[in-house]
């Protein structure tokens, strides 16, 4: 029997990241180091692609990524009846294809047919990708290979929420019978759809969490640059400048049609699928008796299904241009790809996605370049999230930036010389279960009597004065943008939830005709701002996690009061001799694991607290040797050895004068939370120092300090 060697990546599953305020001085220390960016992405779930292929190669195995396993967690709840999941086969490439390859003479959006997955909106991305080589090039590596050094793993690279991710995968793609289940492509033998379809699917978190979308959101992804959306019922009066300026720039175009009275994907008479994403592929104009008539070119990614009215493969219409434009442009076949006149273009879809590498092309005025400033922040219920301008009271309370419009020629004559982007952030490692919040911004002049204002803005000064623009809508979407004209002056924006006490995080984005000198204004001028980032969580123990999801709320998470009944009730039921965890050990514990500072624990969170009080618990009894249920100053001693930490007597001391009795003893509750606590802030100081001191700001010591 001829077995085949598998290599699996489990360390980071065990690896116990650091609290999430110290992964956010992490995150802003690294990106102040360029880590981050496309040229040095950061690791996804810390897999290092290099150092896992020499592994693999050294030990001669195939990788196989236990961080997105090949099974039915991967492919996710509810895309597939349980009888068609048990059929599903994860194989690799030669087993599906008699001579795999990542690409086939060249890329193109005619490459692939969407699969039984509902992810159009992706798969319309990936066709605007395929016009931008130099885009494409950075998403996917090219110099992956399935025979030279090839040990089954491949990487790709997105960009997530203000950086760069590097995100490793295996090649075992899902199947039924043989055949891919979700994309495919058109020649057998071509792989990079799927596996990169894989690499996203991974990021969002199962293949089921891509179900549903909007293009804009996978290109942003793609490209990491700026983002325009035009609404086509009100377009702007220079679109097709706009159009052409962006298709001759490194930038992706997708739109959508509106959505039926159903979700479902109808198709209507005149060709179109409601609710549907397609990619915008080329623009030409064409004379027809002597007037000037715009075309705009579009693509359907299901491979077939086309418009049917004016300048459709059929229409009539093309008899009348000149026969070079009709060679040039006109495609007889049943591919997706239709032309249409920019007209119908407007009245058959509902938004224009812009999505490109730089903001250059917004205007095509080359003497200036366009300049972009991004913050990262945080909504925090009962401190920074004020809400709307309607809750006048707290509003003030919201982040603030100051920024200054300063050239003559920003904005003369009316000219759009801001846009503005506010996204924010998922608190969630699933992709459907995210709930977007309803956001928006204001702007506001800064007035003269508030000029030499140092920090935060008073609730006084919103009282008097009104915004100069703001968002049109609060919108409970990924992003909101508007562009805009703003005559030279200092300008504070805020960034707001529609609702008080909403907490979440956000990237702020700025671009603008010149150079604009901006901060974040709740401390004194030029104070940088800090940089907030999501951490990716490790995979769970299912038994525990049955456990977990019976006293976990409806997003799946647990706050202090429901960690408690956990941990009292099910983890240490019948060892408890002192009433058990108090609500604020359980809070402290929470800080202290929570990794994405969301004042909740998901599933992932809490097995790794479940493992540590399991752990620090069997220490306790093994080292009470007196039996009391308590620990002496001694035998707590003695826990520190056997569990292999060194203290000394002063912290020895103190860790008895903090978490023991007055009588100098110990429970197992207050050893648990101390132990915690311990390894925890042991973890930090290793992550942010050099092995000998710590040199912190004096806002990062009492970020960390406040929260855990």
């Amino acid at each position: 029997m001829c077995m085949q060697n598998v290599c699996k990546h489990s360390s980071n599953a065990a690896a116990m990241p650091p609290p999430g305020v110290c992964l956010e001085i992490m995150e802003a220390r690294h990106k102040q180091d360029g880590r981050g960016s496309i040229t040095s992405p950061e690791n996804f779930f810390k897999q290092d692609y290099q150092k896992l292929k020499q592994y693999c190669l050294i030990k001669g195995v195939r990788y196989i990524d236990d961080m997105f396993p090949p099974d039915s967690c991967s492919i996710g709840k509810g895309l597939m009846s349980p009888s068609d999941l048990a059929r599903v086969e994860w194989l690799r490439p030669a087993k599906i294809a008699p001579a795999p390859s990542l690409i086939v003479d060249g890329f193109s959006r005619f490459d692939f047919n969407q699969g039984i997955l509902g992810n159009c909106w992706f798969l319309a991305s990936i066709g605007a990708l395929t016009f931008q080589s130099t885009v494409f090039s950075q998403v996917v590596p090219l110099d992956q290979k399935f025979d030279e050094d090839y040990c089954g793993i491949f990487h790709f690279r997105f960009w997530r929420f203000g950086k760069w991710v590097d995100v490793v995968i295996d090649d075992k793609l899902p199947t039924i019978n043989g055949r891919l289940i979700f994309v495919q492509s058109k020649d057998q033998n071509e792989f990079w759809p799927a596996l990169l379809e894989k690499a996203y699917a991974k990021v969002c978190g199962s293949y089921t969490d891509m179900t549903a979308g909007i293009p804009s959101e996978a290109m942003m992804d793609f490209t990491g640059g700026v983002h325009m959306c035009i609404t086509l019922s009100e377009p702007p009066p220079d679109l097709w400048g706009l159009m052409c300026r962006a298709a001759k720039s490194n930038t992706l175009m997708g739109c959508s049609t509106p959505q039926g009275e159903t979700t479902a994907n109808n198709i209507l008479p005149n060709g179109l699928v409601e609710g549907h994403a397609y990619t915008v592929t080329g623009l030409k104009q064409v004379v027809v008796q002597g007037k000037i008539v715009s075309l705009v070119r579009l693509w359907n990614p299901w491979g077939k299904g086309e418009w049917n009215g004016d300048w459709s493969d059929q229409s009539s219409l093309w008899n009348i241009i000149s026969s070079q434009d009709r060679e040039k442009c006109l495609s007889v076949a049943d591919d997706g790809e239709f032309w249409m006149a920019m007209e119908d273009f407007c009245k058959c879809y509902m938004d224009l996605n812009i999505c490109g590498l730089s903001p250059d092309f917004i205007d095509g005025d080359s003497t200036h370049r366009w300049k972009t400033c991004t913050y990262e922040g945080r909504w925090v219920a009962g401190t920074t999230a004020g809400g709307c301008l309607n809750n006048r009271n707290s509003f003030w309370t919201n982040p603030q930036y100051q920024f200054k419009v300063s050239s003559e020629q920003s904005g003369k004559d009316g000219a759009k010389n801001i846009l503005v982007s506010l996204m924010q952030k998922p608190d969630k490692r699933n992709r459907r279960l995210v709930e977007h919040l309803h956001i928006g911004f204001s702007i506001f002049q800064v007035t003269e009597q508030y000029k030499t204002q140092d920090g935060k803005f008073p609730a006084s000064f919103f009282n008097t004065n009104t915004p100069v623009t703001q968002s049109k809508i609060y919108l409970n979407a990924r992003e909101v943008i508007e562009f805009l004209t703003l005559k030279p002056g200092e300008y504070l924006i805020v960034p707001a939830t529609f609702n008080p006490n909403e907490t979440a995080s956000f990237i702020l984005t700025i671009h603008s005709k010149e150079e604009t000198l901006c901060y974040e204004n709740s401390g004194p001028k030029q104070e940088p701002v800090k940089k907030v980032k999501q951490v990716k969580k490790a995979p769970v123990d299912e038994n525990k996690n049955m456990l977990f999801r019976q006293y976990s709320d409806t997003c799946e998470e647990v706050d202090a009061e429901r960690l408690q009944k956990l941990l009292n009730e099910i983890v240490l039921k019948g060892d408890i001799k002192s009433g058990g965890f108090s609500i604020d050990a359980c809070r402290s514990m929470v800080a202290l694991m929570d990794t994405s500072i969301t004042g909740k624990l998901n599933v992932k969170e809490f097995v790794r607290l479940w493992d540590k009080v399991v752990t620090y618990k069997d220490v306790f009894f093994r080292t009470d040797v007196s039996q009391t249920g308590t620990l002496s100053l001694s035998e707590l001693r003695n826990a520190f050895t056997a569990i292999g930490m060194k203290v000394n007597d002063d912290m020895l001391n103190l860790m008895a004068l903090r978490y023991g009795a007055s009588a100098g003893h110990m429970t197992l509750e207050s050893f648990i939370s101390l132990m915690i606590r311990f390894d925890c802030m042991q973890k930090i100081f290793k992550q942010l120092s050099n092995g000998k001191g710590m040199n912190l700001q004096e806002s990062e010591w009492m970020y960390i300090s406040m929260y855990t």
